[in-house]
């Protein structure tokens, strides 16, 4: 049987570093030593980084690729597609396929979900998934809770047919709660509050100040969510793959912070597999939190002994998603 599976990853952080202030009882809570800013650098500017970086370390041809999936909430423009973009400047095939979608920190998770159906469903053979993260260009300087948290940063996932005798993509489980929507939101730029007819507003509030056109998050409101989400997204991903938490090789979940995650591997029983939590370089880079955190756990360990990596995301929308990866089919990385 032909499965879709995750050949390669790669990531790409903007050279611009903005340090964090580790003095305050918050900021040691965080673990975010610093984070990367795009500095002015669009989407699709991050985007064909990440891919290239891909290219080059896989040896991976870009005329293989037949479908660019791209996940970004700040794209180049409202249209055209910021994939569109990226395949011409990538030097794709014109007929690849090529589309964008808006989704926070489950988006890679929904992304592979989406590429396993494209991919075994016949439609393409090598699928380029993307992660653009640029929150930065929209965190209030002022805002100390919202700040210090995000990093920009974009990744690259290769997911290829490969002759398997069972999926390596698996057990997909996914939720939404809309009545959560305004804990993370940035309330001005769509057809509800547009830029041109909506006064700018400043609100100040205990962690300083910020304005309708910045981007937001109720830190509070999304740790309840998380710690209340979560636990049950993993059980349910175990109960359909008929795993136990002592099978899993792997769990990357979406790196929000380092006192976020500690909380939720204790709360979801997780405390004797190995559990990946570091955003002391990176930031919480949304969407591109579980691919960065796959480049590096790939590096440190032989992908043939990944065969039961727990994915989960969760977060703006609200929204969450786990899945199971097998990354036993992943190519050799010119790294190693």
């Amino acid at each position: 049987m032909r499965y879709a599976a995750i050949r390669a990853v790669a990531g790409y952080l903007p050279p611009t570093v903005e340090k964090n202030d580790l003095t305050t009882r918050s900021g040691q809570a965080l673990g975010i030593r610093e984070r990367h800013l795009a500095d002015g650098m669009t989407a699709s500017e991050i985007a064909v980084e990440a891919a290239e970086n891909l290219f080059k370390r896989y040896k991976v041809e870009p005329k293989s690729i037949d479908f660019v999936l791209i996940c970004t909430q700040w794209p180049d423009y409202q249209m055209p597609s910021t994939a569109c973009l990226v395949a011409e400047r990538l030097g794709l095939e014109k007929s690849v396929g090529a589309l964008d979608y808006n989704l926070g920190c489950s988006g890679y998770v929904y992304g592979l979900a989406l590429a396993k159906g494209v991919v075994e469903a016949g439609m393409a053979q090598n699928l380029l998934l993307i992660t653009a993260s640029l929150y930065t260009q929209w965190a209030a300087p002022t805002d100390s809770a919202t700040r210090p948290v995000f990093g920009d940063g974009a990744t690259a996932t290769l997911i290829s047919a490969v002759e398997a005798e069972k999926p390596l993509l698996s057990d997909f489980v996914f939720g939404t709660d809309g009545k959560g929507y305004d804990k993370i939101i940035a309330p001005v730029g769509g057809s509800r509050y547009p830029f041109r007819t909506t006064p700018e507003e400043t609100i100040e509030d205990d962690h300083g100040s910020h304005t309708n056109y910045d981007a937001y998050m109720d830190g509070q409101g999304i740790m309840y969510f998380t710690l209340h989400r979560v636990p049950g997204l993993v059980r349910e991903v175990l109960e359909k793959a008929g795993l136990e938490r002592s099978e899993l090789d792997y769990c990357v979940f979406h790196q929000a912070n380092h006192f976020m995650l500690e909380f939720v591997q204790k709360k979801c029983k997780l405390m004797d597999v190995p559990f990946f939590n570091d955003v002391a370089d990176t930031g919480n880079t949304v969407s591109s939190t579980i691919p960065f955190g796959l480049e590096s756990i790939v590096k440190e360990n032989d992908p043939a002994g990944l065969r039961h990596v727990l994915l989960a995301g969760f977060g703006v929308g609200l929204s969450w998603a786990g899945c199971l990866a097998d990354l036993s089919m992943m190519l050799p990385s010119g790294d190693s």
